[in-house]
């Protein structure tokens, strides 16, 4: 059962670039990224990292660059993972370089920073010839002196100015295969900036609010702000940043792309905020479903609603349900519709079993319409 929301976002129109095997803009769906907190340089660390991240549905994960061995270690990393990676750059050109050269899909840096024009230079041909695009990454915490001069203090004109100034120097040398984010803490001028922007040029948008502080406070923070450009058609890719684990980003950036109809995956799970009338422990057992249904891609909703007040309506619109009952037994719902009952002990295990069952059922039905649809181009034209 498919919910359709009430609203379709439309989204900005933006040039396309690629991001290794991840297309960026255009009418490619909305990639969820996140970024390493290990030692580049310790690879091992980093790769199980990004391995988490991807279980987590990562589409692209960066990984910081300040040394000559760090971007050494960007040849296995980049072997050994399954999405791609973006060096994190800030000033010394030849790390550009030779994390264009190690496997790097993508580069983050501010042309403005590396040097000279012909170090500018050097960076875009290393890029070029290595495949590589380029993400410009301002931040309002280190605008260049003469916007905070001009500024007086970092605004959204200033980002703006800043953005395109560093967009000027890959484009005077033929190079558009960019991305540009103007982050920064404050939610109104992050999300100021980013429309701006968004008015003032066609280039893919990496959207995100910086420092955003924990687990909690910084994904209320983060789905404000970035919430508001998402639902404005504002972004082709996302950082939720916290500090907490990278798939814990991920999750969080998915759960905002769900929540706006924008990109599905996994479990969706509706579940009331429990009360007294609860005929199970909600809290619990919906804790206990995400992490259980984690490995879940299939896009599916479940709701889990502690008693029959709203559970029959919310399981209406859900693929399973599941409502409580009395006497120790729960009512499952699937497709809108009641089907059986199950003990309050078996619950879980029933309910992970159902979820399992119906996206084998999904994947089987989509393989199977994908051969007929091959089978058919196949086939022989008959003689007119």
């Amino acid at each position: 059962m498919s919910y359709r929301p009430y609203q379709q976002i439309l989204r900005r129109k933006s040039r396309q670039i690629r991001v290794g095997n991840v297309l960026v803009g255009g009418d490619a769906p909305i990639s969820v990224q996140t970024m390493t907190n290990t030692p580049t340089e310790d690879a091992e660390a980093t790769i199980a990292q990004i391995r988490r991240a991807e279980v987590a549905g990562v589409d692209i994960v960066r990984v910081s660059c300040p040394t000559p061995e760090a971007t050494a270690a960007l040849r296995e990393i980049t072997r050994e993972v399954n999405v791609p990676v973006v060096a994190d750059i800030h000033f010394h050109y030849k790390r550009a370089i030779e994390a264009a050269q190690n496997g790097a899909a993508c580069l983050r840096i501010n042309p403005g920073n590396i040097g000279s024009a012909e170090r500018v230079k050097e960076v875009i041909r290393a890029a070029r010839d290595h495949g590589c695009s380029i993400r410009i990454g301002v931040n309002a915490g280190s605008l260049e002196k003469h916007l905070l001069e001009k500024y007086g203090e970092p605004n959204p004109e200033a980002l703006v100015e800043s953005a395109l100034w560093h967009a000027d120097h890959l484009l005077q040398n033929g190079f558009d295969e960019f991305k540009i984010s103007v982050k920064a803490s404050d939610v109104f001028l992050a999300v100021a900036a980013y429309t701006a922007l968004a008015e003032a040029c066609d280039h893919p948008l990496h959207v995100g609010i910086t420092e955003a502080g924990g687990k909690r406070a910084g994904t209320v923070k983060s789905s404000i702000g970035m919430g508001n450009l998402l639902w404005a058609g504002i972004g082709d890719t996302i950082r939720v940043s916290l500090s907490a684990e990278p798939e814990e980003e991920v999750h969080v950036g998915w759960e905002m792309l769900k929540t706006l109809g924008l990109r599905h995956r996994g479990v969706k799970i509706i579940s009331c905020p429990s009360c007294a009338r609860q005929g199970f422990n909600v809290i619990q057992t919906v804790a206990t479903l995400e992490e259980r249904l984690a490995h879940i891609e299939v896009p599916m909703s479940l709701s889990i609603i502690g008693c029959v007040v709203n559970g029959p309506g919310e399981a209406l619109m859900t693929d399973l349900g599941v409502t409580g009952g009395g006497n120790g037994r729960h009512m499952v719902y699937a497709a809108g519709k009641t089907d059986h009952t199950v003990d309050a002990g078996d619950m879980i295990e029933h309910i992970v079993g159902l979820v399992e069952a119906k996206a084998a059922q999904i994947l089987a039905e989509k393989k199977a319409e994908t051969e007929r649809n091959e089978q058919g181009h196949e086939a022989p034209q008959a003689a007119e």
